[in-house]
Formats: structure tokens, C-alpha cells, sequence
């Protein structure tokens, strides 16, 4: 953490307050019905399930108009709605989009598709449709959103709860995803330019490393299945408190996989917090599930993941998270 207090960046600072956002998203759900709190809703069909999963890309399109670079937010755009799917156990299986702009640009769309195949290729799952919307005085730039339908036989659905005792199984991200970059921005735009060479290797604009796109962890599916998977988490919006989905315990992250440079870059240029940046961010950790102490070893030798922690029993109502020492 950096010494100049007066100046810490937070994410309500920025624009997104995580605890307004919450009561907003339980007022929704309190009106039409507690599966729309899940990562994806699911549909009986008789013997397997249905599953729904919706999401968009966000502010991280600023990035990519400041660049003039659309070609990878069309993956982003796929990533965030099967990573959903993936993480209660359904396989994704076909991919709508929404794109609305307040004027048609065919170098935009043609980008943005491209990105759109892309993610439909790296997910395994076919683009079905979709819709361009030219909305002027309702859009600025424009919007990426989309839906994904997924199937599952009822019983390789995950259970959805994990136990006390439970090793957590951790996976790398590849970067910042497609999340807090309302954060992301702020910080980096503070005293530099997207077009400024990035401090360190693997990008060489600081927009780049940006953009990097979200990962994409269809192929975690069928192993996490058969090494009694018992939930998963896709760290999302919120950080590292997406592994209080798994159920109201205590997750105890001690071995997380540290975070990429660009992290470190945002956290040192926005003055951002320890905690802030883990109730924001993944930090490095992209996918979490959670299993048996046994099935979590094989599991992580076996798919490039690693034991990052364990559960614990816990007298809270809301469940919590310990990262490293920090209690989030």
C-alpha cells in the first residue's frame, strides 16, 4: 500500500460504489425471484437443465475507443457470460449478442465481431444471432452485451455449497478481465495516457494491457466434474468476496497466485488499498472451486491450478474472506 492516504483512489470514487450496487441487485431479485441471484438461471427441461447467463463488457469499451482498437472486447463479451456457466457446472452451448450504438461504424463492427468468433472458438460453443441497435440520443459510442445458453445433465450440475474442510483450487487470470476497469481507468489516466508505454513486459501501451482479454475456463469443466467439484466461483464484480457465493463459511486464501504487473501498476499509480484492490479486482486468481482436500490436489496437478486456500466453518450470517492475512 502507498504512504499518501489523502490521495487513495477507491472504486466508489470512481464511479462504482460495490455496496449500492449490491442493494440495487438484491432489490431486482427481491422482485423477480431469488435464482436471478445465481451465476446462471437454470430451466427444468426433464432431464437435464437449461441455463441462462447475461453480461456485458462495460466500461472497458472506453478503453478500446480511446484506442481505436475494438477486436478483443467481443471475447471479453463472451468470457464474462460462460465463465458464469462454467462456474455452476454448465456446459455453454450457443452465444447471442447485443450491440447498440448511437451511430453505424462498420470498422467497429467488423472488430468487434471478430472478437465475438474468437470467443465463441476459444469457449466451444456456437454464435446463434444477434442484434445491432442505432440508438443516438440513448447511447454514447457504444454498448456490448450478450446471452449464453448452456446445457447440463441434472446431475453434473455442481451442488453449489461447499464444506468446512474443502480445499479451494485456484486458476490464473490474464490480467484485469473485464471488471473494475471503471477503477482501472482512473488510476492509470491520472498522470499517464492509454497510448504510454507500459513499465513492464508483455504489452507495450498501457491500453494494451488493458485490453488484455478476459480468460476463458470452458476447458476446467469436464475435470472439475470428475474430481467432485462440490461449487465454483468466477472472481468477478466484487473481487475476491465472489468466493462467499460457495456458501456462508470463512474461505482462507494463504497461496493465491500473485498478480500480474499491471495490478501492481494501478495499485501504485491510483494509491489504491490492499483491500481495495481484492474487493475490486481478481489480482491474478481468475477461477476458484472448491473440493475435497484429495480431488483439489489431483484436480490443480491436472489443469495448471493450484491449492490457494481452504473453508471453514463460521459463525457469520454473510460469509467472509481472509486473503492473505487481510479479512475483506
Amino acid at each position: 500500500m502507498t504512504e499518501d492516504d489523502a490521495d487513495e483512489l477507491t472504486y466508489a470514487d470512481a464511479g462504482v460504489d460495490i455496496d449500492a450496487s449490491e442493494a440495487a441487485t438484491a432489490a431486482l431479485i427481491g422482485a423477480v425471484g431469488e435464482s436471478a441471484g445465481d451465476y446462471a438461471g437454470l430451466l427444468d427441461i426433464g432431464d437435464r437443465y437449461l441455463a441462462l447467463a447475461t453480461d456485458g463488457v462495460g466500461t472497458k469499451l472506453l478503453v478500446a475507443d480511446a484506442l481505436g482498437d475494438y477486436s478483443t472486447v467481443g471475447i471479453d463479451c463472451v468470457a464474462m457470460n460462460v465463465n458464469d456457466l462454467v462456474a455452476a457446472g454448465i456446459r455453454p452451448v450457443a452465444f447471442v449478442d447485443y450491440l447498440a450504438v448511437d451511430e453505424p461504424d462498420e470498422t467497429f463492427a467488423e472488430q468487434v465481431g471478430v472478437g465475438l468468433s474468437r470467443g465463441a472458438e476459444l469457449a466451444g460453443l456456437e454464435l446463434v444471432g444477434g442484434e445491432t441497435a442505432v440508438m443516438p440520443e440513448v447511447v454514447t459510442g457504444l454498448d456490448l452485451a450478450g446471452t449464453c445458453a448452456g446445457l447440463a445433465a441434472k446431475d453434473a450440475v455442481f451442488a453449489g455449497e461447499a464444506r468446512p474442510g474443502d480445499a479451494l483450487v485456484g486458476w490464473r487470470s490474464s490480467g484485469i478481465h473485464s471488471n473494475g476497469l471503471t477503477l482501472a481507468r482512473e488510476a492509470v489516466t491520472r498522470d499517464h495516457a492509454y497510448t504510454d508505454p507500459a513499465p513492464f513486459d508483455g504489452h507495450d501501451t498501457l491500453g494494451e494491457a488493458l485490453l488484455e482479454p478476459t480468460r476463458i475456463y470452458t476447458d476446467l469443466l469436464d475435470p472439475m466434474r470428475a474430481h467432485d467439484v462440490r461449487a465454483a466461483a468466477h472472481v468477478t464484480g466484487g473481487g475476491w468476496t465472489n468466493l462467499t457465493r460457495l456458501g456462508t463459511h470463512r474461505y482462507v486464501v494463504e497461496d493465491p497466485f500473485d498478480a500480474q504487473p499491471v495490478f501492481e501498476f494501478v495499485q501504485r499509480v491510483g494509491n489504491v488499498s490492499d483491500e481495495e484492490m481484492h474487493r475490486t479486482f481478481n489480482t491474478g486468481t481468475g477461477f476458484v472451486a472448491a473440493a475435497a482436500p484429495a480431488d483439489a490436489e489431483t484436480l490443480a496437478a491436472e489443469t495448471g491450478g493450484r491449492v490457494i486456500g481452504h473453508v471453514e466453518s463460521t459463525s457469520e450470517t454473510d460469509g467472509s474472506v481472509a486473503i492473505r492475512d487481510l479479512e475483506l
